[in-house]
């Protein structure tokens, strides 16, 4: 009975989807003394994402990683040592914080550009820690890999449940709220990745000289923001804005100069096709459209699939999808 019980340990698997996210609204606050910045956002989780296999093995501590690609060539990611990808990060501080020693092998199913402003990596680690947590039976709380996986970087903590939520801090102020119903999201991404440092660097030095004149100089409130979004509000009304967006769009000269016009043509042919809101995600490059009528979504799906954008049809999840176990 021993032997049995153990060649189904072994064999054990856990699937687990990792879902994108998009920013709705991001304010970005001066750079603090640790070298981050603190946020102001409104993040929320969409049924798209990739898809992470684990599969147990008896090679004590072994651990492979295959990734696999799901999309058009020119938003393959360029590949990265094993050792920077953030599910080898996440499984290397689960196996140092818990003891678990069981060898894994994982498949990466990667739907979610990379250099995008979705959080694809984010997602990855955290969805990794509550996969391993599960597969090891470790029972950690909520407080416990939330720590881990701030330590893994800002974003990481939302996707530890997903869904909708006002993020502040650095990322680590997660306050849920009521997710959007009835309404569907255009992701397009532009044949060019974004760069985050890069992204805040420029936002520093353009505050550093003077404010840019189309950067909103009001604040919007905390419960403005909250009540927008779980009102069901008119998204035309929405009072959500991007901090970086307009510092890209400043871009006067240069390759920062053509991916300028292309992240203005593709905001503006998204409403010129019926987006009741559009906004870029995050530090960029992903654009978004935000619609009330399906038909219109799909028909704006299949009219940017053009000029090597890479358009998504999705919609707001309600909350963060369970690992599932088999033997």
């Amino acid at each position: 009975m021993a032997q049995i019980s153990m060649k189904k340990a072994i064999s054990r698997t856990c699937t687990i989807e990792a879902p994108c996210k998009i920013n709705l609204h991001l304010k970005i606050g001066n750079k603090r003394p640790d070298g981050f910045h603190n946020l102001e956002s409104l993040f929320a989780a969409l049924a798209f994402g990739d898809t992470i296999s684990f599969q147990e093995t008896g090679n004590k501590g072994a651990l492979t990683l295959e990734t696999e690609w799901e999309g058009p060539e020119n938003a393959v990611p360029n590949p990265i040592p094993i050792e920077e990808n953030l599910v080898f990060k996440a499984v290397s501080l689960f196996r140092r914080l818990t003891g678990y020693e069981n060898g894994l092998n994982i498949h990466l199913l990667k739907r979610i550009p990379p250099g995008a402003g979705l959080g694809g990596g984010s997602s990855d680690a955290a969805s990794t820690l509550l996969a391993l947590n599960f597969l090891a039976e470790t029972d950690l709380g909520f407080k416990k890999l939330r720590e881990m996986a701030l330590s893994l970087g800002s974003d990481v903590p939302f996707f530890l449940s997903g869904g909708a939520a006002y993020v502040s801090g650095r990322g680590e102020l997660i306050e849920p709220v009521k997710p959007p119903g009835n309404l569907w999201v255009v992701l397009v991404k532009p044949p060019f990745f974004s760069n985050t440092a890069y992204a805040y660097r420029r936002l520093d030095e353009i505050r550093e000289k003077a404010p840019l004149p189309d950067i909103k100089a009001e604040d919007v409130s905390k419960e403005r923001i909250i009540s927008a979004l779980a009102s069901s509000e008119d998204p035309r009304s929405w009072p959500f804005y991007n901090d970086f967006l307009p510092v890209f769009l400043a871009a006067r000269e240069g390759e920062d100069r053509e991916k300028a016009l292309c992240l203005k043509a593709i905001l503006e042919e998204l409403g010129r096709l019926g987006a009741d809101f559009a906004g870029l995600s995050g530090s960029g490059s992903c654009c978004f459209g935000i619609f009330t009528d399906r038909e219109k979504a799909e028909k704006a799906q299949k009219k940017l699939s053009g000029h090597e954008n890479y358009p998504k049809l999705s919609f707001f999840l309600a909350q963060k999808a369970d690992p599932v176990l088999k033997y």
